[in-house]
């Protein structure tokens, strides 16, 4: 299918920065109106619509093939949709497979995460890859809506607890890290606002109970599911050694399932978006991040 300039057309006079011609462009891909396989309007018919020289859609062209949305995009025929990645073939540990999905997740124009963890650092490390793209320029989502369900600080939790004795230093560990990871990731994300102007919401509510597994659910479109694992293993915390069952979750294997992939995969990321949305609004409470 060839896509014409009708088919797309944008109504209005104005004159498009090559980075307003590639976020239009985006949202279509995004959208659907433009599909995997399709051909664009040629450079020519590109620059008559958006009311700008050819050298301007060909910046934008390849802001587009660096995110991966385009192919031949210097063959000298019009560039095609790309077919998207595929989900994760073969499951990763979590620090391997979170931040390539994040990237893409964030190319849409408006994206949404969410996520149910122990705490918040496998999160905030991967985030690290979009932001840097967002930083250079490369991607510029309108807006970025981050919703995290963690565990509350007044329940016992199954996981981390004293091999033997008090869990009261364990807890006090895991409060700080909770508390800590959440605050770096609220401000990177945050901070989108001042320096880019990107509408940004991050939002914490507590959970009642410990979570066995993590989930990442990307613009509603995919489910990435880990199981917490829990080993043995001593660590040294204000000056005593800590000997706990703990789960170490960024070596833990992420399975990927997306909408598109198969009806079983779409079936099992409504049902984890709608499992996560019931608990959003029924038993979790706010959580503030603090000491």
């Amino acid at each position: 299918m060839v896509v014409t300039q009708e088919n797309v057309a944008v109504n209005g006079s104005r004159r498009f920065t090559p980075q307003q011609i590639a976020d239009t462009l985006r949202e279509r891909i995004r959208g659907g109106d433009l599909k995997a396989g399709d051909r664009l309007p040629t450079q020519a018919e590109l620059a008559e619509e958006f009311g700008v020289e050819r050298g301007a859609v060909r910046q934008a062209l390849r802001a587009l093939q660096e995110d991966g949305l385009l192919t031949n995009v210097s063959k000298g025929s019009p560039p095609r949709i790309a077919e998207p990645p595929a989900a994760l073939e073969e499951p990763q540990p979590t620090m391997v497979a979170l931040a390539p999905r994040l990237v893409e997740a964030f190319t849409a124009p408006r994206v949404r995460i969410d996520v149910v963890s122990h705490t918040a650092e496998t999160f905030m490390l991967a985030l690290a890859e979009p932001l840097r793209l967002i930083h250079e320029g490369r991607i510029r989502p309108q807006s970025v809506d981050v919703r995290v369900l963690l565990p509350s600080r007044n329940i016992n939790l199954a996981f981390p607890v004293a091999v033997e004795g008090d869990d009261d230093s364990v807890h006090e560990r895991w409060l700080a890290m909770r508390n800590a990871q959440g605050q770096v990731l609220q401000h990177n994300l945050s901070a989108l606002r001042a320096t880019h102007g990107i509408d940004v919401r991050v939002t914490f509510r507590a959970l009642t109970f410990t979570p066995p597994v993590k989930l990442y659910l990307l613009n509603a479109q995919e489910a990435l599911m880990g199981y917490y694992v829990l080993t043995r293993r001593e660590e040294e915390y204000v000056g005593q050694m800590l000997d706990m069952y703990d789960a170490l979750g960024s070596k833990s294997l992420l399975f990927s399932f997306e909408s598109r992939s198969s009806r079983r995969d779409a079936a099992f990321v409504a049902e984890s978006q709608k499992w996560f949305d019931a608990l959003w609004e029924t038993i979790t409470t706010d959580l503030t991040l603090s000491s």
